[in-house]
């Protein structure tokens, strides 16, 4: 395990406590802690300062002396609790089997009850604190831990922590048992996301490396919170909640982390529909993209790759799209374009296709942009990231979908844009196979005459019979390669390349496929080039 264990009052000469086992003492001091007299102090004392040395403390499990010891932590005693839960916590240090028994043994209900009977004890909140950092990944430790209050428990020592070092403690816990969406539930209806907003309020605008740290911990375990929809919800508060409105003053900090946190926590709150319609009405957006053009040169690409998250998440309900479009983001956002930075450009990208989907004005304004056609062109040949050459190629299929404007398709044709949608109907990804297919049918249909000429040079036609002859391709990817077909066989210059390539025959095979919806689509094919022949 990675936790520190917790200080000691005395420092015995190091290998005095490995002496001292020799003697065969622990089996001793085993039946006298299980005997409880009046020596159970001083002797859970002395086990605890012997546990120091990792040497000793497996003879001491093989002794029987923590299961000695844990009915000790039911004692009355807050000096005996104290050195009852240093002598286990040490013994078991780092010991996932030992752990393991602790919890199947009970001891997750009672370090929170200690902490609810004695929550100004420090020393003692301290150990049951350090011993719940300890079994925090132990996943019956979270299971006991949702039956037990502890986030009230942990709420109310966070408010109070006397120091960086507890506070520390205490986030660590949180951000454990965070992992669990019971208790992240419950740490939300405990009020944990307010107790940290208002602990990070309290240390800004210092420069403290201690509370830097916690103001870095406590606005990420925030992000983690909202990762559960109810927890989300409820910090939302229909934008007038404590931690949203606490969000929105952290896209606004100079701390670079809490701009970070700031824009993860508003992608997260940016999950349905009626949260983003609410948060444009409450103008989040404004503050996403001065976040975004402050980091434009040599910023920083994870607050630029959160704040794209955002604006995408946020642009996903139509109605918040053509206010998005009013405002001017698409404008703002293209300042991006210049990033060299991979997921940085992959954001924009998908962005940038969000923002035009279903929005032909939009499309056709971004479209005709020759200086964002060459850049997405560059993009669409980025051999070292897979991720941004995909949505580069899903963008300029985009513009043609939404758009449907023949100044569109002849500013593609000119970028050398053909090229790559062509590429694009081939991925192993259907539905990016789709997209492209669709794309140049209704470039075809709009404007044979513009794009018959780059089709023919970009071998559009022996493309499309290799996907109709392979019979791994899939039958709605055939479907919309024959409806491209379709609209391509409106140029004599291409029915002239059918009937070289032979295309009838892969046509006919395809009639009596077992989709009985692409045998009749090949057959309307087929009908359309006797037509046309």
């Amino acid at each position: 395990m990675r936790r520190k264990q917790s200080h000691l009052f005395l420092s015995p000469e190091k290998g005095t406590a490995e002496k001292i086992v020799s003697s065969g003492v622990l089996l001793i001091l085993a039946q006298v802690l299980r005997k409880k007299s009046p020596l159970t102090s001083q002797v859970t004392l002395l086990v605890a300062e012997m546990a120091r040395e990792a040497a000793v403390r497996e003879r001491c499990i093989e002794a029987g002396l923590v299961t000695a010891l844990v009915p000790l932590l039911n004692s009355p005693d807050q000096d005996q609790l104290l050195h009852t839960g240093r002598a286990i916590g040490r013994i078991c240090f780092e010991n996932a089997v030992q752990q393991t028994q602790l919890v199947e043994n009970g001891v997750i209900p009672r370090l929170v009850a200690i902490m609810q009977q004695y929550p100004e004890n420090d020393p003692l909140v301290n150990i049951c604190l350090l011993a719940l950092c300890n079994l925090a990944d132990v996943d019956a430790a979270r299971e006991a831990l949702v039956e037990v209050g502890v986030a009230e428990v942990l709420t109310y020592q966070l408010k109070r922590a006397p120091d960086a070092e507890r506070r520390h403690l205490i986030l660590e816990v949180l951000g454990s048992l965070g992992e669990s969406d019971a208790l992240k539930l419950q740490f939300v209806e405990a009020g944990v996301p307010e107790a940290l907003s208002e602990m990070i309020r309290t240390l800004q605008g210092g420069s403290d490396t201690h509370d830097l740290c916690s103001i870095k911990v406590g606005s990420n375990l925030i992000v983690t919170l909202l990762l559960g929809d109810e927890s989300m919800q409820k910090c939302f508060g229909e934008g007038t909640g404590m931690v949203y409105q606490d969000v929105l003053s952290w896209l606004q900090s100079s701390n670079t982390e809490l701009q970070l946190s700031g824009a993860l926590a508003i992608a997260n709150f940016a999950r349905n529909d009626s949260n983003c319609v609410k948060m444009l009405e409450l103008g989040v957006v404004p503050h996403i993209l001065d976040l975004l053009e402050q980091h434009v040169a040599e910023g920083d690409v994870s607050v630029q790759h959160a704040g794209l998250s955002a604006l995408r998440n946020l642009a996903i309900p139509a109605s918040n799209k053509v206010r998005m479009l009013e405002d001017g983001v698409t404008e703002r956002i293209r300042t991006l374009l210049r990033s060299d930075m991979p997921p940085v450009q992959f954001k924009l990208l998908g962005t940038l296709r969000m923002m035009v989907d279903g929005q032909e004005e939009a499309a056709s304004v971004l479209g005709k942009d020759e200086v964002l056609l060459a850049r997405v062109m560059e993009w669409c040949e980025a051999k070292d990231h897979a991720g941004v050459r995909g949505e580069a190629n899903r963008l300029l299929a985009a513009l043609i979908r939404h758009s449907g404007n023949p100044e569109v398709i002849h500013t593609v044709i000119k970028a050398d844009g053909v090229q790559h949608l062509i590429s694009m109907a081939t991925s192993e990804h259907v539905i990016m196979q789709n997209e492209a297919l669709v794309a140049l049918a209704i470039a075809s249909a709009i404007d044979i005459e513009a794009v018959q000429e780059p089709f023919r040079d970009s071998d559009l036609l022996p493309t499309l019979q290799k996907m109709l002859d392979d019979p791994l391709v899939a039958v709605e990817v055939k479907f919309s390669a024959l409806g491209l077909i379709c609209s391509l066989a409106n140029s004599s210059m291409l029915r002239e390349q059918i009937t070289f390539l032979n295309l009838w025959d892969t046509l006919s095979k395809l009639s009596a496929h077992t989709s009985t919806k692409l045998a009749k689509q090949a057959d309307t094919v087929m009908a359309v080039l006797s037509e046309t022949a």
